[in-house]
């Protein structure tokens, strides 16, 4: 018995010994079935319910001067024909214009530009006793407010001053300044004003010596 079991104790390292060298005849052989497939040419299996494709009539490929004609067609059930979230990408691009363009009107659309009376600062007399006018220099001045988001220029600025709803005096004045976005700016002008002709009795009321105060209402605009 010891006979018998000697060759069964020995055939089982010669097994483990071999084994590596199967996995590599494994590893050669599913490499070469890779090969061969890369290099097996397209062919169209056609069976009993299959025919030939039209355009490459089988051969797996379309002639160059066919690629601008041809058209792919893709099933209606394709996903990519249906696209995730459209409802919400449609309506973040509606609010997105609207906001720019809210944007766009706020800060471009032109805003009022505000005068404000700030009052007389001087008044100077002058009377010429040959005529019998009161000639009077109101300095006055206004705060301009700019409420636009870019700079104005004030071209031009035209005052009146008023007496008895009659214009005594008039003054323009060209190229006053600029103004920067919402500032303000003080602008100091003088108008000349002359009371005489029909009013020439306020000559005679501003000179009457037993007034020691002499008042009289005018109007500028």
């Amino acid at each position: 018995m010891g006979s018998v079991l000697s060759p069964t104790a020995n055939h089982a390292p010669l097994r483990q010994r071999l084994q590596p060298e199967d996995d590599d005849d494994d590893l050669l052989t599913s490499r070469d079935r890779v090969e061969d497939i890369a290099q097996f040419p397209y062919v169209e299996f056609t069976g009993q319910d299959s025919v030939t494709c039209p355009t490459c009539q089988g051969t797996g490929c379309i002639p160059t001067e066919q690629v601008n004609e041809l058209v792919a067609l893709i099933p209606y059930s394709d996903q990519r024909l249906r696209p995730q979230r459209t409802k919400l990408y449609v309506l973040l691009s509606v609010l997105l214009c609207l906001l720019i363009s809210g944007m766009v009107v706020f800060f471009l659309f032109p805003h009022s530009v505000l005068v404000e009376d700030d009052g007389i600062k001087v008044v100077r007399v002058w009377f010429d006793k040959k005529n019998a006018i009161v000639v009077l220099a109101v300095t006055a001045m206004l705060r301009i407010r700019n409420s636009n988001f870019y700079s104005v220029t004030v071209t031009s600025l035209t005052s009146q001053v008023q007496y008895m709803n009659t214009v005594v005096g008039s003054q323009q004045v060209t190229g006053v300044s600029s103004i920067q976005p919402l500032s303000d700016r003080l602008v100091n002008f003088t108008v000349k004003a002359e009371l005489g002709g029909p009013f020439s009795y306020v000559y005679f009321f501003c000179t009457f010596p037993k007034v020691k105060v002499h008042n009289i209402v005018i109007f500028m605009r």
